[in-house]
């Protein structure tokens, strides 16, 4: 049987799940000021998450990060299950950069600031998992290209 990840996906899927998985191991028991400050932050970008208590919010995110990472690193989840996890989890991030006052540049710049950057270098992420997206589409299509190519020889052996 035959991963459901080629070669060249491995380093990435290595990099961002070792990653994104120790950040969430890392916040799974954060104290009551680290909570409020990771809830405040995302709360002020995504104003539905008001209504969820610091801790809870805290415990959910770690989950989040440690699941993804999880997916990341386990060879046998399929490359465009952990892209598109990937990419939804970064996107999610890079909206808090985008959209925080302070992150960037003035103007219509997306040129990070001192305290943009810490949270600016997760486009890295995003890259990543639309990367791990295409191969996956890419890989299909090549492996459907070529499971046609082969049935046709075969019917042209037959017959």
């Amino acid at each position: 049987m035959r991963l459901p990840i080629t070669p060249s996906e491995i380093a990435p899927r290595i990099a961002t799940g070792a990653f994104i998985l120790n950040s969430g191991l890392g916040k799974r028991a954060a104290d009551e000021g680290t909570a409020a400050g990771l809830h405040g932050f995302a709360a002020g970008t995504y104003p539905f998450l008001k209504n969820v208590p610091p801790t809870t919010f805290a415990k959910a995110l770690s989950t989040a990060e440690i699941t993804i990472g999880s997916l990341l690193l386990t060879p046998f989840v399929p490359t465009a299950v952990a892209g598109a996890a990937l990419t939804g989890f970064s996107g999610g991030l890079l909206g808090l950069y985008l959209r925080t006052p302070g992150m960037t540049k003035p103007g219509k710049s997306v040129a990070p600031t001192q305290d943009g950057l810490p949270i600016a270098k997760d486009v890295w992420m995003l890259g990543i998992g639309i990367g791990l997206l295409t191969q996956a589409l890419v890989g299909r299509q090549e492996r459907a290209a070529k499971s046609s190519r082969k049935s046709r020889k075969a019917k042209a052996l037959l017959g």
